[in-house]
């Protein structure tokens, strides 16, 4: 900040096609704002000399910051849950500026890394293979639930159940009335298709994470999948250098515990659940699997490794969900030592494709 301090800083309140600006001089007072479209902030730019640019990391927020960088402008995009404490009386666009420019003398609060355009693609097709995988799921119940109206019970489980449906519906003397026949094996190609979709997605992923170093890396880690590891490439770029450490790291998916503390009584409650909720849901199914499977290989006389062992003993001290918990805490934390040392984890994998080349369908 020293080296632009003669230079202005501009605080902007982002939006589809109204951008409010609040412009602080260099003793962070406020001596100009605009209102201005999108096309009069390009030009507005062009013509002014600025030092540094304060957004909220909201929508199309990482756009702008990569338009300004290529200006050479500085970019700090703040948390939008930290930036809403500085909001002064009425909520308005130019007070949203202003805090804008008083949450960025906070040394405390941590900015947001501007993403780069490969990190938001990959990003689109996470979540485009989550929406499609809602879409199966409510085609199923639905399915499922006529089913149950006409006495006919399916069992248990997303693929089991489409097969079984899809028999029913093609039997003649089935209990399905010939009025909605049609409509329901219209719903089950519906589900084929999505189910084809994914796997197409998928497979484009796994071109993405061969390529990727550090993806490669993570699929070392055990219940760390291809789906894990390419979102996690995604949210940090594959670098954790503006991290602190592990454990700062940990918080962000939300794995650490609320704290509640005051003089020398400290509480330690549930894990707190902020961050990126997506990749904490990856890491606590990973973490469930990784359990699971220890489990059933101690009951079969097989030997497991240490990490396994402790999750084990969490298990016994504790229960089921709190050693999930753990063991996905713990997971995330070696997932940042790889990525700091560029290392694979432990011992090289027995079947190193066998994570990268499997598909859910």
């Amino acid at each position: 900040m020293n080296a632009t301090a003669a230079l202005p800083v501009v605080g902007i309140d982002v939006a589809n096609s109204v951008f409010q600006l609040a412009v602080a001089d260099g003793a962070w007072r406020v001596t100009e704002e605009h209102r201005l479209t999108r096309t009069q902030m390009e030009r507005w730019f062009a013509n002014r000399s600025v030092g540094l640019v304060v957004m909220e990391a909201c929508g199309s927020a990482h756009h702008w910051g990569r338009w300004l960088n290529a200006l050479g402008i500085e970019v700090r995009l703040l948390p939008a849950l930290y930036v809403r404490a500085y909001v002064k009386r009425n909520k308005t666009d130019a007070a949203d500026a202003c805090a804008l420019l008083e949450a960025a003398r906070c040394a405390d609060i941590v900015p947001v890394k501007v993403k780069s355009i490969e990190q938001q693609a990959l990003q689109g097709l996470h979540r485009t293979r989550s929406l499609w995988m809602g879409t199966r799921t409510s085609r199923i119940n639905a399915l499922r639930g006529f089913c149950r109206e006409f006495g006919i019970v399916i069992a248990q489980g997303a693929r089991l159940g489409v097969e079984r449906i899809a028999r029913v519906l093609a039997d003649p003397h089935s209990g399905v009335p010939e009025l909605i026949r049609g409509t329901l094996k219209l719903l089950v190609e519906e589900i084929r298709l999505l189910e084809a979709r994914i796997t197409q997605l998928e497979r484009e992923l796994t071109v993405v994470a061969r390529a990727s170093g550090a993806c490669t890396q993570l699929l070392t880690i055990p219940g760390v999948g291809l789906l894990t590891a390419t979102a996690m490439v995604a949210a940090t770029s594959g670098s954790v250098q503006h991290f602190r450490d592990a454990r700062h790291f940990a918080s962000w998916f939300g794995l650490t515990p609320k704290e509640r503390s005051s003089g020398n009584v400290r509480h330690l409650g549930r894990i707190s659940k902020r961050g990126d909720r997506y990749l904490r849901m990856l890491l606590t199914h990973g973490a469930r699997s990784v359990l699971n499977a220890a489990g059933r290989a101690v009951q079969i006389g097989k030997n497991v490794d240490a990490l396994r062992q402790w999750a084990l003993t969490v298990q016994a001290r504790a229960n089921h969900n709190k050693a999930v918990c753990a063991l996905a805490n713990k997971l995330a934390r070696i997932c940042y030592a790889t990525l700091r040392d560029a290392k694979p984890y432990g011992e090289p994998v027995r079947r190193p494709n066998k994570k990268i080349e499997r598909s859910s369908f």
